[in-house]
């Protein structure tokens, strides 16, 4: 059975404003960057057989950072897409919608929680039917949650439970034969 880490992006100038960033294409602060390669010193490159990264710049900056270079891109593992909500922090988002969390609220123009399911779906079943040892994939806060999610059979609206901090490295495995969290925010 395969294990999955998962590498949330260094800190971006948006992810330490708390503005929403999908498809806002940017690269790290200089913070981001020693987080991306203090990956480095977690992981050994050579210990993985399947290696993915989000489209993203942050994201695959952060490959190449922590000595992933060679990382293929899939589509699938870009965050989620914020619709009109993209650059806002969740409080501005809640003096229009009290009470808004991404994981139970709509976003306007942007990608549904079935949707974004979808995605996170495929690169499980990517993960599961690559027969490596362990995979890594290189992404983004709410994708690589909602991820983790769908590895493990929950709800998404259980996200807000497994917040994930710019630079973590995450183990998903198992217990036994059951799909499991072995490490988190590592």
């Amino acid at each position: 059975m395969t294990d999955l880490y998962i590498v949330r992006h260094g800190e971006t100038a948006w992810s330490k404003s708390g503005q929403h960033t999908s498809i806002t294409d940017l690269d790290l602060t200089d913070d981001g960057v020693a987080e991306a390669s203090a990956v480095r010193e977690k992981l050994d490159r050579g210990d993985f057989g399947l290696v993915l990264s989000s489209p993203r710049l942050r994201a695959r900056r952060t490959a190449e950072l922590a000595g992933f270079g060679d990382a293929e891109v899939d589509e699938n593992l870009a965050e989620w897409f914020y619709g009109d909500y993209e650059g806002m922090t969740s409080k501005q988002i809640r003096e229009q919608v009290p009470g808004w969390r991404i994981w139970t609220h709509e976003l306007p123009h942007g990608e549904t929680r079935t949707q974004i399911i979808d995605r996170m779906t495929k690169v499980v079943a990517r993960v599961r039917e690559s027969g490596v040892d362990k995979a890594i994939c290189f992404s983004h806060g709410h994708a690589s949650r909602v991820l983790a999610l769908c590895w493990l059979g929950i709800d998404v609206a259980r996200g807000q439970s497994f917040p994930l901090t710019t630079g973590a490295v995450c183990v998903l495995g198992y217990e036994k034969e059951s799909p499991a969290i072995v490490r988190w925010n590592a």
